[in-house]
């Protein structure tokens, strides 16, 4: 009953959302907004150290980028909360109480702040998730006021929410696209997102497209674990990155794209051979570091690339819609003193210590 009414005070301190983000910040100056995925495994130690650092940069929101929990085995932060030390839960109880966990513990610490959530590969993991129940679970933030009214501002007959989704804040367009299976991009959403942008490029008052999504456009430094995965994703990315390419050279805009998925912080992750001979390299981060399991650095990594942390990227939007991103990390001494309280010291510092394949 306790994690029911908690649940419910956040849906409703939630529905202040669109006025919280304009009072944050000055309508004419810079402006901030906070962006990482992959926050399974650890994500319940990292994330409220996240959600200090969008505080203390008075973020207009946090944006996730996907992978919210393991789903296909245990995560270790859940499996290390005292009441499951002492009662190991299985692995059907788990599945139950993972994405109500993640609510409770990884999105209330932002408090009022407005949180967009986006759905990775773990969320569709069979038999234990699929996209529609991730629909129904995450409605209230899928079906938000801001991204309802944008839905219906983008299409007056578009009364379904998706796992993609799109919204406009201070002249910056922002785009979630699903790229969470091998069958991604599917005509629908190509369909979607490029009828929405040819929008956003002939207004006047939209100076900036930002793209987000779970896995990596193809082609990038990351290309071993990004929609390169599939056939599908390769071609519909491919074509969802010219997409981007002519918001940039034919209509003037600026245009970032992110992603996460990997499990490290990279820049500059379309600097690779292929898109500098096929129409110019976008700037792109991979930012997957609120919580899981760090991953090794692949060949040819940007000089910027970090291993081995946690923590998210800050963007901070110009006057003129030009972005400057960069990463905010977390450390062991950063984590909540409550936090640190629950788990435990030994569990955090494994977290911070064990917690990688790039050991």
């Amino acid at each position: 009953m306790r994690k029911v009414l908690f649940a419910a005070a956040v849906f409703l301190v939630l529905g202040l959302a669109a006025r919280t983000a304009s009072a944050q910040q000055p309508a004419n100056g810079p402006w901030r907004f906070l962006a990482s995925g992959d926050s399974r495994n650890c994500g319940d130690v990292v994330m409220p150290g996240v959600a200090e650092t969008a505080r203390k940069n008075q973020a207009a929101f946090y944006w996730h980028l996907g992978d919210l929990r393991l789903t296909s085995n245990f995560d270790e932060d859940i499996a290390h909360q005292p009441e499951h030390i002492a009662k190991p839960l299985s692995i059907a109880e788990y599945e139950i109480i993972a994405w109500p966990d993640f609510i409770e513990s990884q999105i209330a610490p932002f408090g009022s702040m407005p949180f967009f959530v986006g759905i990775g590969n773990h969320e569709t993991v069979p038999p234990y998730k699929t996209r529609e129940d991730f629909l129904l679970q995450f409605a209230d933030w899928l079906d938000a006021p801001v991204l309802r009214a944008q839905r219906l501002k983008d299409d007056p007959r578009d009364y379904r929410m998706k796992t993609y989704f799109h919204w406009i804040e201070r002249g910056v367009a922002f785009y979630y696209l699903d790229s969470a299976t091998a069958d991604q991009f599917d005509a629908a959403q190509l369909r979607w997102f490029e009828r929405v942008l040819a929008k956003d490029l002939s207004d006047p008052a939209i100076t900036t497209i930002v793209t987000g999504m779970h896995k990596a456009l193809p082609e990038s430094i990351s290309a071993g674990h990004s929609m390169n995965e599939s056939p599908t994703g390769t071609e519909s990315g491919r074509r969802v990155y010219a997409d981007l390419l002519r918001a940039r050279d034919e209509s003037h805009k600026h245009v970032y794209v992110l992603a996460s998925h990997s499990h490290y912080y990279m820049d500059e992750i379309f600097n690779t051979e292929y898109w500098k001979s096929h129409g110019g390299v976008l700037p792109g981060w991979i930012v997957g570091t609120a919580g899981a399991v760090r991953y090794a650095l692949p060949p040819n990594s940007s000089p910027g690339a970090l291993v081995n942390v946690y923590g998210s990227l800050l963007g901070t939007v110009q006057p003129n819609g030009e972005i400057n991103f960069e990463f905010e990390r977390i450390d062991e001494k950063d984590v909540p003193s409550s936090v640190t309280a629950r788990y435990g010291k030994d569990f955090v510092h494994w977290c911070f210590a064990e917690n990688s394949q790039a050991r």
